[in-house]
Parts: structure tokens; sequence; C-alpha cells
């Protein structure tokens, strides 16, 4: 991903280059690696909330798939561990994924899985291979902005762990608030026709309009 969304140009969640160029100057100075950790633990969380959009829309699609806990938890451990997987990997530069390919699949992503939501009332068989597969090249997208951002060579893991973890508790955050927010209405016999397809749709209108976006107007 690569511009702030509040530019006007590129994929949510994205840096404009001053913020980048910023963010470089930032880490430049010499620091404890708890303040380094501490750094890119607040840039990992505000790459969710609140300038992840598309990745707040995947998260939200994985919530309203079921009104069970379990589901949830396996579906939003899988992308967990998926995106660890490709963000470790691609921030040390063992893999490289163009982003004109990225970011039309986390578009892509979103919409698969809201529009599964549609006909599905509980989390298919074959859902977490789907989100595993989804989350890794979400993972792709965050070490674009990781790297993006830089990492300090005499810092590196704590740096990269703790983006990673700034990126949990984003998710983790959109998560609960979602729960709280629709919790009380789980057992009410009109929650999944005015509220999981409802939310869906638009979820996954959104994700199908970033797509053709990402390939076609950027």
């Amino acid at each position: 991903m690569a511009a702030d969304p509040d530019a006007g140009v590129g994929p949510p969640g994205m840096l404009d280059e001053d913020q980048a160029t910023l963010v470089r100057s930032t880490i430049k100075l010499d620091r404890p690696w708890w303040k380094t950790a501490g750094l890119y633990i607040k840039l990992g969380y505000e790459h969710i909330l609140p300038k992840g959009l598309d990745h707040i829309l995947f998260v939200l699609a994985l919530f309203f798939a079921s009104t069970r806990l379990k589901p949830l938890l396996i579906q939003v451990s899988v992308f967990t561990i998926a995106h660890t997987i490709t963000l470790g990997v691609a921030a040390t530069g063992w893999v490289e994924a163009p982003v004109a390919i990225v970011e039309p699949l986390i578009a892509v992503s979103i919409a698969f899985v809201a529009i599964e939501n549609l006909f599905s009332r509980e989390m298919t068989p074959w859902r977490p291979l789907v989100v595993f597969g989804f989350g890794m090249f979400h993972g792709l997208g965050f070490a674009s902005v990781l790297l993006d951002l830089g990492l300090p060579d005499d810092q590196f893991l704590t740096a990269l762990i703790g983006f990673n973890v700034g990126v949990e508790l984003g998710q983790i955050s959109v998560v609960l608030a979602a729960w709280l927010a629709f919790r009380p209405w789980f057992n009410m016999p009109w929650y999944r026709k005015a509220i999981v397809l409802p939310a869906s749709f638009l979820i996954a209108m959104t994700g199908l309009w970033w797509a053709v976006q990402r390939i076609f107007l950027v």
C-alpha cells in the first residue's frame, strides 16, 4: 500500500511521502529498544486504526460470518498466522511481491469473504484455508508499508515485532468493538437479515470497487 487516504491517492492505510520522511528521520535517532518497540507498535496500530480501512473491512467480514465465538477466533487466528509469516519474510527481503498484484488481491479478499457471508450462515469448512491464503497477501501489504517507513539496522527485530504487535492490537480493537456493538442482537431473529446481509453486501461492493480501482485506475 502506498499513500495516505487523506491525500486522495492510492489504497487506504498508506503514508504519503512527507509522513514517511518524518518517520524515517525519527527512527534514525539513537534510542533504547523499548522506545523503538513503542514507536513501531504505535505505527502498526495506526496502520489499522484509523488508516487501514481495507484491513478493517476484511476483519469485519470475518466477524459477520458467524455469531459464535469459536469460528471467529479460528478465522482471526488463521489470518494472524498467515500475515505474520509474510510480513516477516517480506520485511527481511526474502520475498518481494509487486504492489500492483498485492493490492488488488487484498481488495478481492475483502469482497470474496463478504460475498460468502451472503450465502452461508456459518463458517464454511474451506473458510480457514481461504482466510490463510488471503492473509498472506495482507501480510505483504503490511510489509510494503513497513519497508516504506524503514527499519533500524541495529534494532530490526524489535521494530518488526513491534509493528506486528501494533497491527494485532488494531485488529483486536476492531473485533472487540464489533462484538460489543452487535452482541446484544445476535439471538434476534432479524439479526442476519437486518445487519449481517446489508453489512456484508456493502463490504463486498467496496472490495469489488477497490479491486477495479487498483487494477485499472491506479
